[in-house]
């Protein structure tokens, strides 16, 4: 039986494409009201219309402690509580470490750490009890992949906040569990800032390392969060649950 998330409100940050707009859509359709953020206005718009009227969508960059306040404040005015949280919002950029300067480091680590740990942080006060925390790992934390190491440490910081935000929270009821994709097909892979046929071929190159030879879906991760951020996962806390076609486990 499908997750039924009526009568919640669920965040997606990130809302406005790829994973995170399926994993809007599939809380929409399962009842819930939505806030999405994004970067983008042009696609936020669009992300907005196709959720419907019960969505509130907000401008802000994942990366900025002051616009995670920011958008905390805006919600805690409007008295809205939220159920579910999905720190979906995230960037990669492969490159071999002679390549990566400091500032593409810090940007990385702002938008896939500091960023949602200080969210965190500033959404406590309109965490309902019994609210779930799903975060966007990625397999790159746990295979020795070139070309990956800002990211792939990022993530692996990223999927340590499970355990120990799960064992701070516990006391307030908050489950923080994370959702680790593998290879999924995503405009995330068109922002690599890799000429266009270099992108697709690092894609067959990366889907011939996939047991099922395809990549995955976005749909198909939104339901692993669902089921992360509903009922039904209840006594899942400070886990890891792994959605890469076998790609890490073969």
């Amino acid at each position: 039986m499908a997750p039924s998330f009526a009568g919640k409100v669920a965040l997606v940050t990130g809302g406005n494409s790829g994973i995170g707009l399926a994993t809007a859509l599939a809380f929409a359709n399962a009842g819930a009201r939505l806030v999405i953020t994004g970067r983008d206005q042009v696609t936020l718009d669009q992300a907005a219309a196709q959720l419907g009227k019960h969505v509130i969508a907000v401008r802000s960059d994942a990366g900025s402690v002051s616009d995670g306040n920011k958008l905390a404040a805006l919600l805690q005015q409007q008295s809205v509580k939220l159920d579910a949280v999905f720190l979906n919002a995230g960037i990669s950029r492969f490159a071999p470490i002679e390549a990566v300067e400091e500032q593409a480091w810090d940007t990385t680590f702002n938008i896939n750490v500091k960023g949602p740990y200080f969210l965190i942080k500033a959404l406590l006060p309109i965490l309902n009890s019994g609210t779930a925390i799903v975060l966007n790992g990625s397999i790159n934390a746990h295979m020795g992949m070139p070309n990956t190491t800002a990211y792939a440490a990022s993530k692996a910081a990223l999927i340590s906040l499970a355990k120990t935000l799960s064992a701070e929270l516990l006391h307030r009821s908050i489950r923080v569990n994370v959702v680790s994709p593998g290879p999924i097909r995503t405009p995330l892979y068109d922002r690599l800032g890799l000429p266009a046929g270099q992108v697709s071929e690092v894609a067959s190159h990366i889907q011939a390392q996939v047991p099922l030879k395809r990549f995955g879906t976005p749909e198909e991760i939104a339901s692993a969060v669902l089921y992360l951020a509903g009922l039904e996962s209840a006594f899942i806390v400070g886990t890891e649950l792994v959605v890469d076609g076998g790609m890490s486990q073969l």
